[in-house]
């Protein structure tokens, strides 16, 4: 048992405990949470992926469920299991597939059945994502105007297409993962109304929309009444069923029957760890503001940026408006970056100095990017850190832009490299990496913005948000304030809070948000900079600008 956990139980018997679930793309994470919000204990554990051919990710059922158990039983171990109130699950938006048993089902043509995961980041369905958004169908409103190839329509049709008899025709239930943690703690196929609004094109209003599905060629799923992916809908934090099973408890470390709450999305649970947090004495700008004047943006391999409104707010590339998807009674809109905290790793792992930087941060046993940042500051001299790119600029759509471009097809760019390869110019390259994800940041808000959203504070979580050259740069870059949240684990917290809810132990998610979401560092802009950073994004759009040109030259007859 932990000191912390120590200290918890020595000075009052009866706290109340929730225990939140994460499932990222490369591990599995749990923690245990008090009613306060404050983690207690959290542990970790890595999971499998596999990549068969490029732009095909898979991932395990069986692995990620059995490293869930491990986590949770870590973090329960030596806690009185009866203040032990309720269980949270959020995960990446991955595609399951099992059959009418529940047993795992392949979803490639090796017919590798405990490979029966399509990962969120797979780009296998680009035709099929394709001749989706050809249709033109008024669903697509809902999506931005555009569907991402990451959502589960088009890799559903994919699956039909290329393995129609060995996986399509035997599949029993399609599930986002999400909704397949909460099947698997309750024997309840209910799903949770943030996966079905958010990547599935189900509306709060008006459910499944049988016409799109024939129109795309899965006529199948409307014939049995949306069995296969979802006609028990609930929202975020309800209680599913009548709680644990014996044999998931069993598993799991817990007592049989505690509350297990209806799912999120990793990022949304995020989001709901960090927006709706009390910021009284802080002197932010929205302070005394609706939490609608508030982006959460949830940064680890990709990043989303989850704003909400009050009625439905229509942005062009950028996700939404889904109603209730993460905090009940409001409009989500979500912007997205498909690779950030990914892209970062590629091109300073891949650059010549990088067994250089390796040995140099052992030596001074710093992390690579901690070392990182402190020989910027040892190079930049009289200058501020940030202007030490004037002459390299990254347009950072290494794995396409998601929003508000919505354009797979976008590569990334570099300007402005030379013949050197030392340990300098890998700084800088990382330096103009990060730069170009926080203009990235701003050209999603712009977007949010120019359709009606008034945004004036971001809220960071996630890896990413770890650390502070990252967190200044978007603080600079965007001219708004950055609020972290005092529980560096948002994530974790925010799954915690689902299960805080389902017990019954708070009257809504909006109450276990003010009180579980605390508030850590404020990072403000440096409004000096603020010419320099305009012209980086002038320079930043005439990037993508001459992409498109260039582009335009080769094809031309």
């Amino acid at each position: 048992m932990n000191a912390l956990l120590k200290m918890h139980s020595k000075k009052q018997t009866s706290v109340k405990y929730y225990v939140g679930i994460d499932v990222g793309s490369a591990s599995v994470r749990a923690a245990l949470v008090d009613e306060f919000g404050t983690v207690v204990t959290h542990a970790e554990q890595p999971i499998q992926i596999w990549e068969p051919q490029p732009d095909h990710y898979e991932q395990s059922s069986a692995d990620i469920w059995a490293a869930c158990c491990v986590v949770t039983k870590k973090v329960v171990c030596g806690v009185d299991a009866r203040q032990i109130r309720g269980v949270g699950f959020d995960a990446t938006c991955s595609l399951v597939v099992v059959d009418k048993q529940f047993q795992p089902l392949a979803v490639n043509s090796q017919g590798q059945n405990n490979r029966n995961v399509i990962m969120w980041m797979d780009h296998r369905a680009v035709s099929q994502v394709d001749r989706i958004n050809a249709t033109q169908h008024r669903i697509l409103n809902y999506v931005g105007g555009v569907m991402s190839v990451e959502m589960q329509p088009p890799k559903l049709l994919w699956i039909k297409e290329n393995l129609r008899e060995s996986c399509w025709e035997k599949a029993g239930y399609f599930f986002d993962l999400p909704d397949f943690l909460s099947w698997k703690a309750t024997g309840v196929t209910a799903r949770s109304l943030c996966t079905l609004v958010c990547k599935w094109t189900y509306t709060s209003d008006g459910g499944w929309d049988d016409s799109f599905w024939k129109i795309i060629g899965l006529e199948d799923l409307v014939k049995d009444k949306y069995e296969k992916i979802g006609n028990h809908v609930l929202s975020p934090g309800e209680s599913v069923g009548k709680g644990l099973t014996p044999e998931a408890a069993k598993e799991l470390g817990l007592p049989e029957g505690i509350a297990v709450a209806a799912s999120l999305i990793d990022a949304h649970a995020g989001g709901l760890g960090v927006i709706g947090a009390d910021v009284r004495g802080h002197n932010l700008p929205c302070e005394n503001q609706p939490v609608t004047s508030r982006v959460a943006l949830i940064c680890g391999t990709s990043s989303c940026h989850m704003g909400v409104s009050e009625t439905p707010i229509f942005v062009p590339g950028v996700w939404g408006p889904y109603f209730s998807a993460m905090v009940p009674g409001l409009w989500l809109n979500e912007g997205g970056q498909s690779a950030t905290g990914k892209l970062i790793e590629h091109v300073v792992q891949g650059h010549v100095a990088f067994p250089e930087l390796q040995s140099k941060a052992a030596a001074s046993a710093q992390s690579i990017y901690t070392y990182l940042n402190s020989h910027l500051d040892l190079i930049k001299k009289s200058l501020p850190v940030g202007f030490l790119t004037v002459d390299l600029h990254v347009w950072p759509d290494f794995h396409g832009n998601r929003s508000p471009l919505t354009d797979l097809t976008l590569k990334g760019m570099v300007v402005g490299l030379t013949l050197s390869r030392g340990l300098d110019e890998l700084a800088l390259i990382y330096l103009a990496t990060i730069q170009a994800v926080a203009l990235g940041t701003r050209h999603i808000l712009e977007a949010m913005e120019a359709a009606g959203h008034h945004i004036n504070t971001l809220f960071l979580c996630g890896g990413l948000s770890k650390n502070p050259l990252f967190v200044q740069m978007h603080a600079d870059i965007t001219g708004k304030p950055v609020v972290l949240s005092k529980e560096v684990e948002s994530v974790l917290v925010g799954a915690a809070i689902l299960g805080a809810c389902a017990s019954g132990d708070f009257a809504s998610i909006q109450e276990a948000m003010a009180k579980m979401g605390k508030i850590g560092q404020v990072v403000r802009p440096n409004h000096e900079h603020k010419r320099f950073y305009d012209k980086k994004y002038e320079v930043f759009l005439k990037l993508v600008e001459h992409q498109r040109e260039y582009r335009s030259i080769m094809k031309s007859s």
